[in-house]
């Protein structure tokens, strides 16, 4: 009978707190895409939009950031977006009539601008794959590295040490003791 008052207090606090933290999600507009393109209608309002593997068109209003990784950002004619851009093996492409109050960035792709649209914030293209190996590579050796030195730590520290040696009386060693 203990049991039950036990599983109620740890179950109830559990239930509550799921249940505040799904309605917290459906009031977030964010939008997570991996490998299926993301629209943002004219009219539509949204926070900040993440696309893995995938694109983004934007001609509604985001208010937050857009990011796209293997993927590209077009800001299509009418679109604003309040945050930075920033496409990391992708392009990004504004349209004429569009506004961006934060930051354009491409890493290993380029930024095309219409001249009749609106950027206030810089403009970053670090064109060709150059770039992505630069940031991806170091990291990757670190870690290996890092690896390594484990693995040798582990390696010499398994080597036990050697048997004593004992010298029998009329000067034979031998390792039994």
């Amino acid at each position: 009978m203990k049991l039950l008052p036990q599983l109620v207090r740890f179950v109830l606090p559990v239930l509550v707190l799921f249940s505040c933290a799904a309605s917290f999600a459906a009031s977030s507009p964010d939008r997570t895409q991996f490998g299926s393109d993301i629209h943002v209608q004219a009219g539509e309002k949204t926070a900040d939009v993440t696309c893995i593997n995938c694109s983004v068109y934007v001609r509604g209003q985001v208010s937050g950031d857009v990011t796209a990784i293997h993927g590209n950002i077009v800001l299509e004619s009418g679109g604003a977006v309040a945050g930075d851009i920033t496409a990391v093996w992708g392009n990004i492409r504004t349209e004429s009539r569009t506004q961006n109050a934060g930051d354009l960035t491409a890493v290993a792709g380029s930024v095309h601008r219409d001249p009749q649209s609106t950027s206030a914030g810089d403009v970053t293209a670090l064109e060709g794959t150059k770039w992505l190996l630069a940031i991806i590579v170091p990291p990757i050796i670190f870690v290996g590295g890092v690896i390594a030195l484990i693995i040798w730590l582990v390696q010499r520290n398994r080597t036990g040490a050697p048997a004593p040696v004992y010298v029998q009386p009329g000067g034979q060693p031998s390792t039994r003791i």
